[in-house]
């Protein structure tokens, strides 16, 4: 192979690779660039991968764990999605609980800044909630990955509404269980 050949063919996988490298940048950095508060993600976040020309971002946890906000929060062990200003799109690994019901949280949106509010995007529910809220990341307790309170299944994700009929029979039968 020629000098230029193998020039051209090592420039090209150059242009096409670096984008995906590792970032000296946080994820809270990347959020804070796209006007999104830190505290979107657990603290102490590591392991991540962020494509900077499209904002597709993934974020590898040590294992699943709650947060407390407003709501409690759960975040799976690899949480993605696509970043834009004042939001992030196509999310996933991400779920918030209604009720008793863990709701898959679709995407995130900043109001306008000085309004002070995030929206969560839940499918045909969307919560408002305080962005102060979310200024610093979360402690995250872990939880069992095996619990089936927080899988999605594929065939649920979408964006309708869960089966809440059994979803409460579940319930009710632990209830009942003296």
């Amino acid at each position: 192979m020629d000098l230029h050949r193998c020039s051209a063919l090592t420039l090209c996988f150059l242009i096409a690779v670096l984008p995906l490298v590792r970032s000296r940048d946080s994820i809270y950095d990347h959020l804070r660039r796209y006007g999104l508060p830190a505290g979107l993600l657990p603290k102490g976040i590591t392991d991540f991968s962020i494509d900077t020309s499209q904002g597709r971002f993934q974020v590898n946890l040590p294992y699943p764990c709650n947060a407390n906000f407003e709501n409690q929060v759960h975040y799976d062990f690899n949480v993605t999605g696509i970043l834009s200003p004042g939001q992030i799109g196509e999310l996933s690994g991400v779920s918030s609980q209604e009720l008793f019901i863990w709701l898959p949280v679709k995407s995130i949106r900043v109001d306008v800044p000085s309004s002070g509010l995030i929206y969560f995007d839940m499918g045909d529910i969307a919560k408002q909630f305080s962005l102060s809220q979310f200024e610093c990341p979360p402690d995250c307790t872990a939880v069992d990955p095996d619990d089936p309170q927080f899988h999605v299944h594929p065939e649920d994700d979408d964006g309708s509404l869960p089966d809440y009929q059994n979803s409460f029979m579940g319930m009710h039968d632990e209830i009942m269980v003296w």
